[in-house]
């Protein structure tokens, strides 16, 4: 059995954008497996879709993934290009990981949502799958619609999309609508 060790960043990690590159260095030459990035507007570490192109270029095996990008608040089609673009520059590296909001209040304002988090999660998830696997989307929710949009470059293979989340609600999305799930910050009798 393969054992497989992910370093997932967090709001007290130092995060000096002068030696991040350095941590991303060291990951790759020692074998960790994963760098995580969470999606902090107020932290100090840098934005996850930022801080994982920067670390694709400087590593050629490391897997980078999002822990937790929040979805709601976030527009599907433009999250939905960054994820291709980022899986198509770094084939099979790039773990996208959704969740629902953001663990600070103060970010909370930064990102309206358009209806209740959890349906407009749902919608938004449903929407970047059918773009990163389909050409052509058109699409008509209660919260989200385009009209004709495919999205280019394309990975090499369908993307795997991950939920966060430990409430019932988020394991029960993560079984209707993920190919997996991050849960990061439990204790194993927590994550049953």
């Amino acid at each position: 059995m393969k054992l497989r060790i992910g370093v997932g960043l967090g709001p007290r990690d130092p995060a000096d954008p002068a030696t991040f590159g350095d941590v991303v260095d060291h990951m790759e030459k020692i074998g960790v497996d994963s760098l995580w990035l969470p999606d902090l507007i107020s932290g100090d570490l840098p934005d996850p879709s930022v801080g994982i192109a920067y670390a694709a270029g400087r590593t050629t095996r490391l897997k980078l993934g999002s822990g937790v990008t929040v979805l709601p608040g976030r527009n599907p089609v433009a999250v939905a290009k960054e994820f291709a673009t980022l899986a198509s520059l770094a084939p099979r590296r790039v773990l996208p990981v959704f969740g629902v909001q953001h663990a600070t209040a103060r970010d909370r304002p930064l990102f309206p949502i358009p209806g209740p988090r959890g349906a407009v999660m749902d919608e938004a998830l449903t929407l970047v799958r059918l773009l990163l696997e389909g050409e052509d989307v058109s699409f008509a929710g209660a919260y989200f619609t385009c009209d004709h949009v495919t999205i280019r470059p394309r990975p090499t293979r369908p993307l795997d999309l991950w939920l966060g989340g430990s409430g019932p609600k988020s394991l029960r999305r993560v079984g209707r609508l993920a190919d997996g799930w991050l849960g990061a910050a439990l204790t194993p009798d927590e994550a049953g």
